[in-house]
């Protein structure tokens, strides 16, 4: 055995060697870094940006639908008013009740808008939190997250259990990471069932459909129920003027994720599809139908969740709509 030696730093002869390829691997930065968990997360596509244009054009011919429509109305109360007193009033009455309803409506889409804009910002910020290891900008993150669900009973215990660890958490990136495994869990396997459900149902529906027409029908009203439904899980429930900016959200997800032939085990899926074709065209054309319903309620998780995949695996094509040649029931 050498017995240690002392030496100084500014000795000429001393010469430093490069380390061995073992020890140059220890000094590498552990896989588990915020950065490479950040490149691990679901790539979520960024909401659409508005156009100046766009929004003048919509905001002009929307007032002046508005004036047209409110001018006809005093019109038709003054002829009734000219006919007769009390059909006047009641003319009048009808009005102030629409009227009333309108407001009420726009004051719940307004509502419904914003619900949805404080999902894509919490999202956002969560992925910032994750990159930057900002443990200020999580405990934002989940304090924004416990107003979100505070209504949702079925987060209560996840909610008490997040608001009692998040205290021994240094790191930012574990705490965005504790708060999606304690409070994503239930609402990803719930997300994970609709979207098997739905596209189970469009394939068997849309194999003994008659006509394409009626395929066409079931594949849009089953993806429309299936993006509102899981907005619900994640506490978005858009009204119908978000309904359309979420629709809108999805289809520009699946435009960036490469569409219905993006996704893993999508190329097993259409060799299984190959193989019931040769039983059934109309079975194969039910698992195309299916494999797309899955394909839209993967998009639509990965818009309204809060939280990116980080902590936990995105669901895959092949989870969701693996099940299509199942003999099991449902």
């Amino acid at each position: 055995m050498r017995k240690p030696q002392t030496f100084k730093l500014d000795d000429p002869e001393l010469v430093f060697s490069e380390p061995e390829a073992d020890v140059a691997d220890l000094l590498v930065e552990p896989p588990t870094s915020s950065g490479e968990i950040a490149e691990a997360a679901t790539v979520t596509a960024p909401p659409p940006k508005r156009s100046t244009l766009a929004t003048l054009f919509w905001s002009s011919l929307g007032g002046l639908i508005a004036l047209g429509f409110g001018l006809g109305v005093t019109r038709l109360i003054e002829d009734l008013f000219s006919r007769n007193l009390w059909l006047g009033y009641v003319g009048l009455g009808l009005a102030a009740i629409f009227t009333l309803v309108v407001l009420v409506l726009i004051v719940r889409e307004f509502f419904a808008l914003r619900r949805l804009g404080r999902i894509d910002g919490l999202r956002a910020r969560a992925e910032d939190a994750i990159v930057q290891d900002d443990r200020n900008l999580a405990l934002a993150v989940v304090s924004d997250l416990d107003r979100l669900y505070a209504s949702n009973p079925r987060t209560a215990r996840a909610r008490a259990n997040l608001a009692r660890d998040s205290k021994a958490i240094i790191d930012g990136s574990d705490l965005v990471q504790l708060a999606e495994r304690e409070l994503m869990t239930a609402l990803d396997l719930e997300a994970h069932r609709l979207v098997a459900n739905a596209a189970k149902r469009v394939s068997v529906v849309t194999a003994v459909a008659p006509r394409a027409v009626i395929d066409i029908a079931v594949v849009a009203a089953t993806a429309i129920a299936l993006i509102r439904k899981i907005a619900d899980v994640y506490g978005g429930r858009p009204g119908t003027l978000g309904f359309f900016r979420l629709l809108r959200h999805v289809l520009t997800h699946l435009a960036v994720t490469g569409g219905m032939a993006a996704g893993e085990g999508f190329l097993d899926q259409i060799v299984g599809q190959g193989l019931a074709a040769k039983l059934s065209a109309r079975l194969g054309e039910g698992v195309i139908n299916g494999i797309l319903t899955a394909r839209i309620g993967l998009a639509a998780i990965a818009v309204c969740r809060p939280l990116p995949f980080a902590a936990r695996k995105a669901p895959t094509l092949r989870e969701v709509a693996g099940g299509l040649f199942s003999k099991k029931p449902d």
